[in-house]
């Protein structure tokens, strides 16, 4: 076994802290790399701080983490994608029952048995616990390992492997680019990757926010236009106006405004995993409009998404912490405090 040296919370609720653990063996296509950066996600603070009801206790101890980038330290006997000194990054998958009908078609991320989850997961050869990047060292199998693109600064990197390739899917899917308008829904860790990528795909992007004070801010990210919704008479004038509107906001909120923004025959994408969502029928049956869901990509759509945010020098907007303050990056993402993703640096 691999000693690792992570942090993580020991039950529900706690706060992180540091946590000496075992990694297993490598095994023939595996490659360990050594985690410089790891950035800070929604779902790590959902996992670590969950609402009542919403416990998990099996799971704990628990090391959070699954944007992350590092560098090859070991490769199994079989490896011939890697060698040690790669740049590379792991995302929120490591493996998947790769037969399916999910599967085949490169869409790991909806394996019908469901994929095996960076953190949280079970481990499909031994049914271990598997622990994530807010550690000093990652194995996974080499088909679920990523080369980080040359010239991509590695803290902007990280959160491509979620926040990026989340957005990236539905961009793709609806075959956004020039001559095309995109509305972006909130302005976080997803809506502004999104706004950066919509906008290098040619596309007129519009940011929507319920607050005045962030739309500079979305104009110097690359939005060409912002609406705030809270503005009755500035949304009626967006009726009709986009071919596709990406929501990005994790909490429930009325679509229906949005539905009625969108043209003919057009669709709305959900990113934000709202526990529940709430619109007119109305608003979804006139035009034949169509309400979306995407979760984050498969292994192919990754690497094209990598490919295209280093040929457009694009990264996420971060600020990075030492992981020692990890426990701070949770309290300030809970608060909202945060321009746009926090990243940890594993080596401060």
């Amino acid at each position: 076994m691999r000693t690792a040296n992570g942090w993580a919370a020991q039950a529900p609720g706690a706060p992180l802290e540091p946590w000496r653990f075992q990694r297993r063996d490598l095994r023939p296509t595996d490659v360990a790399l050594r985690v410089t950066h790891a950035g800070v996600c929604f779902t790590d603070l959902d996992h670590v701080r969950p609402g009542p009801g919403e416990e998990r206790p099996e799971l704990f101890p628990l090391v959070p983490g699954h944007e992350i980038v590092g560098e090859v330290v070991a490769v199994g006997s079989e490896v011939t994608r890697f060698r040690a000194g790669d740049p590379v990054c792991v995302g929120n998958i490591v493996d998947s029952c790769g037969v399916c009908e999910a599967c085949r078609g490169g869409d790991q991320q909806f394996c019908a048995e469901f994929p095996t989850l960076t953190y949280g997961g079970r481990d499909r050869h031994d049914g271990s616990l598997t622990q994530g990047g807010f550690s000093d060292e990652y194995v996974a199998d080499q088909a679920f390992v990523h080369r980080r693109p040359e010239g991509l600064d590695p803290a902007g990197t990280a959160p491509l492997m979620c926040a990026g390739i989340t957005t990236w899917v539905p961009l793709r899917r609806w075959e956004v680019g020039p001559g095309q308008t995109v509305g972006v829904v909130g302005l976080g860790g997803l809506g502004h990757v999104a706004v950066k990528l919509a906008k290098a795909l040619g596309a007129e992007v519009v940011g929507f926010t319920t607050s005045p004070d962030k739309a500079e801010d979305m104009l110097e990210l690359g939005a060409d236009d912002v609406v705030v919704s809270t503005d009755a008479e500035a949304m009626a004038g967006q009726r009709g106006r986009f071919d596709l509107i990406l929501d990005t906001v994790p909490r429930t909120h009325d679509l229906s405004p949005y539905l009625t923004a969108l043209r003919f025959d057009r669709t709305l994408c959900a990113l934000g995993m709202t526990p529940e969502m709430s619109f007119a029928p109305q608003a979804l049956l006139f035009g034949r409009k169509r309400l979306a869901g995407a979760g984050s990509g498969g292994l192919a759509d990754t690497r094209e998404m990598l490919d295209f945010c280093a040929a457009h020098g694009l990264t996420a907007t971060v600020e990075v912490l030492p992981v020692s303050e990890v426990n701070t990056a949770l309290d300030r993402l809970a608060a909202g405090d945060v321009k746009y993703r926090f990243v940890l640096d594993l080596t401060a």
